[in-house]
C-alpha cells in the first residue's frame, strides 16, 4: 500500500479527569485513507483518545487536556475553534447503535435537513445514497417509514453509520463498533470499513486482537494511558519490542 501523509497529528497530548491521568504524553501520526487501529486492554485510554479527536471530551467538565491535535494541519484543541465544525468532519460509531427515535428515512434525512438540503427530491436521492454506502438499502428500501428501532442491532449499527456519513465527514471514528454484534453483522461492518477507507480515514478502537490483525493498516498499541508501540501490523505483531505488547499478544485476546 502506498504510504499516505498524516491526516491527524497528535503532539504531547495529556488528559486528566478529576485529577487522574488518563492519557499521558500521547504522540501520534494517523495516516490518511487507512484504517488505524487503536489496540489495547480495557481501561487503557483508547476511548478517551478517540473522544479527544472530536472534542467530545469537552462534555466532561472534570476533564483537562494539554497538548495539541492537528487535523489537516489545523490545531483543534484551542478554545476559539468551532467545535461544531470539528465534529462535522467526523462520523462517530459507538459500541452500541443509537438510532434517533424516528423512522429509518428521517434518521438519515435529519442531518441533511440541518445542513440545508430540504427539497424532497434531493433528500430522497441522498438518503438512498447513504443507505447504499452502508449496504443497507436493499434491506430497508420498502420500509423507510418504519421506526429505526424495528431493525436488528446489526442493521441499526449500519443505519448509524449511514447517518454519520450523511454529514459529509472525512474521518470515521469507530469505538468498538462490533462488540454488540453477531459474527455476520460484524463481518459486514468490517467489510464496509475496508471499502470506505478509499474515501475516509478510519480510526478503530478495539481490544480484539483478531480484528486488529484483519483490518489494520496502522496499529497503535496502548497500555495504562500511554502509547507503547505504533507502526505497521506486520512489524508490531511479528516483532513486538516491549514486554507489554508481547504479553498482550501471548494472551491472544
Amino acid at each position: 500500500m502506498k504510504a499516505s501523509g498524516p491526516k491527524i497529528r497528535i503532539s504531547h497530548l495529556s488528559i486528566t479527569i478529576g485529577g487522574k491521568a488518563v492519557l499521558k504524553d500521547i504522540n501520534l501520526q494517523i495516516p490518511e485513507h487507512q484504517i488505524t487501529v487503536i489496540l489495547g486492554p480495557s481501561g487503557c485510554g483508547k476511548t478517551t483518545l478517540l473522544k479527544s479527536l472530536n472534542r467530545l471530551i469537552d462534555l466532561n467538565h472534570q476533564a483537562k487536556a494539554e497538548g495539541e491535535i492537528f487535523i489537516d494541519g489545523q490545531e483543534i484543541l484551542h478554545d476559539t475553534r468551532d467545535v461544531t465544525k470539528i465534529r462535522k468532519k467526523m462520523g462517530l460509531l459507538s459500541q452500541r447503535p443509537y438510532p434517533l427515535p424516528m423512522n429509518i428515512y428521517n434518521n438519515i434525512a435529519f442531518g441533511l435537513r440541518i445542513s440545508g438540503r430540504k427539497q424532497k427530491r434531493i433528500l430522497d436521492r441522498r438518503v438512498e445514497h447513504y443507505l447504499r454506502l452502508a449496504h443497507l438499502w436493499e434491506e430497508v428500501c420498502d420500509r423507510l417509514r418504519d421506526p429505526a428501532s424495528a431493525l436488528s442491532i446489526g442493521q441499526q449499527q449500519r443505519l448509524c453509520l449511514a447517518r454519520g456519513l450523511a454529514v459529509d465527514p472525512d474521518i470515521i471514528l469507530a469505538d468498538e463498533p462490533t462488540s454488540a454484534l453477531d459474527p455476520v453483522s460484524s463481518k459486514i461492518i468490517e467489510d464496509l470499513f475496508r471499502e470506505m477507507k478509499k474515501q475516509y480515514t478510519i480510526i478503530l478502537v478495539t481490544h480484539v486482537l483478531r480484528q486488529a490483525i484483519r483490518l489494520a493498516d496502522h496499529v497503535v498499541f496502548m497500555s495504562e494511558g500511554e502509547v507503547v508501540e505504533q507502526g505497521s501490523p506486520q512489524n508490531l505483531f511479528s516483532n513486538p519490542q516491549t514486554a507489554q505488547l508481547r504479553a498482550y499478544l501471548t494472551e491472544g485476546n
